[in-house]
C-alpha cells in the first residue's frame, strides 16, 4: 500500500488533527472537502489545507445529495438530517476520489461517540460496510479503539502513534492541538443546516409538497417563509442583502413584489398562484413595509421574464393571520 491518503477535511479541529497525525507519520495527504448548500465551510477548509501545506479540492455534491435527504435508508436525526446516509454517501464519493488520485486509503477526523447518530461503534461499521470503505477508512483520533485498518496492518501507518480518543469532551483534542502547536482553530459547531430547527422546518415543508429541488432549497437560507396553499409559497426578504439575493435567485415565472414608493422588503412568490394567492402575498409583504402610519400600501409586482409591473393597493395582513401562515 502506498503512503498517500485522502483526508476528508471539514476545517474543524478534529480533521485538522487527523491531518497533522498523518503528516507526522510521513504520509502524503491530499484534502478533499465536500460542499453543499446546507453548509458553508469551504473557505475555512481551504485555509486549513493551506496551513497544513497540502493540496486541496472542493467538490459540490448538493444536487446528488438532495436524493439522499428525500428518502434516507437510515432515517433522520433531530431535524431532516440523514446523518448516517450522509456519511455513507460522502465516503462513497471519497473512495471514488481516492481511486482516481492514486491514494490507497482515506482518513477522517471522526471521534468514536462524539456524535450520537453517526459516530456510535455499531454505526461506524454500518457506514464502512455500505460505503465500501471497510479497512480503507482510518480514524486517527480513535483508531486504537477500533479494529485495525489495512494501512495499520501492513505497516503503512504506525498504529502505536495513533490515538484512543472517544466521547463528546473536547479536552483531549485541545490538549493534542497544544502538543502540535496548533493555536487557531474554529469553535465546535453543528455546521449542517439540516440540524437547525428553523431551517429543518422549512426543508420539511418542501419535502411534504414534493418541491425539494436545488432552486427551492437554496431559497431556504433567505428571508421569512409563508405558505397557505399546496401550490405556492412566498419568501420575504429581511434586509438589503437578502433582497438582492432574492432578486438574483428569481426564476422567469416567479412573481417579485415590493412597495412602490416606500422602504421595505422584496418578496418572491413561487408556484401556481391564483389572483387570490397574489393578493395574499402582497398583503404579507406589505406587513413588513415602513408604512409611515398608512393603512394601505401601494404594491408593485412583476415577473423576471416580463418586467412590466402591475400595481395594487393592499391592507397589510394582521399579525395573527400572518403567524398562521409562517413556516
Amino acid at each position: 500500500m502506498n503512503k498517500k491518503a485522502i483526508l476528508l477535511l471539514s476545517g474543524g479541529l478534529d480533521s485538522i488533527l487527523a491531518g497533522r497525525i498523518m503528516l507526522e507519520q510521513g504520509i502524503e495527504i491530499e484534502a478533499v472537502h465536500f460542499t453543499m448548500v446546507f453548509s458553508d465551510s469551504e473557505n475555512g477548509a481551504a485555509n486549513v489545507a493551506k496551513e497544513l501545506g497540502i493540496r486541496f479540492t472542493a467538490k459540490n455534491i448538493t444536487q446528488e445529495f438532495l436524493e439522499v435527504v428525500k428518502s434516507p435508508k437510515h432515517g433522520y436525526g433531530s431535524g431532516v438530517n440523514p446523518c448516517v446516509d450522509c456519511k455513507i454517501f460522502m465516503f462513497k464519493k471519497a473512495k471514488e476520489y481516492m481511486q482516481n488520485s492514486g491514494a490507497s486509503f482515506l482518513a477522517t477526523g471522526e471521534v468514536l461517540g462524539e456524535r450520537p447518530m453517526s459516530q456510535r461503534r455499531d454505526t461506524l461499521s454500518i457506514i464502512e460496510r455500505e460505503s465500501g470503505t471497510k479497512g480503507l477508512l482510518l480514524r486517527p483520533l480513535s483508531a486504537r479503539l477500533l479494529d485495525p485498518t489495512i494501512p495499520e496492518q501492513d505497516g503503512t501507518v504506525d498504529r502505536e502513534k495513533l490515538y484512543a480518543i472517544s466521547g463528546r469532551s473536547r479536552k483531549p483534542q485541545m490538549e493534542l492541538a497544544a502538543k502540535f502547536g496548533i493555536k487557531k482553530y474554529p469553535n465546535p459547531a453543528g455546521g449542517c443546516l439540516l440540524t437547525d430547527p428553523a431551517f429543518s422546518k422549512r426543508a420539511d415543508d418542501l419535502l411534504e409538497h414534493n418541491a425539494f429541488t436545488l432552486d427551492n432549497v437554496t431559497l431556504l437560507k433567505l428571508g421569512r417563509h409563508f405558505r397557505w396553499s399546496e401550490n405556492c409559497k412566498v419568501i420575504v426578504g429581511r434586509d438589503e442583502k437578502e433582497n438582492n439575493a432574492i432578486f438574483a435567485l428569481a426564476k422567469d415565472m416567479d412573481l417579485l413584489m415590493n412597495a412602490k414608493n416606500l422602504l421595505g422588503p422584496v418578496a418572491l412568490l413561487r408556484g401556481a398562484a391564483t389572483a387570490d394567492d397574489v393578493n395574499l402575498a402582497l398583503r404579507i409583504t406589505a406587513r413588513y413595509v415602513d408604512r409611515n402610519g398608512k393603512d394601505t400600501v401601494e404594491m408593485q409586482y412583476w415577473t423576471p421574464e416580463n418586467e412590466s409591473k402591475s400595481f395594487a393597493a393592499v391592507k397589510p395582513l394582521e399579525e395573527e393571520e400572518l403567524n398562521k401562515k409562517r413556516i
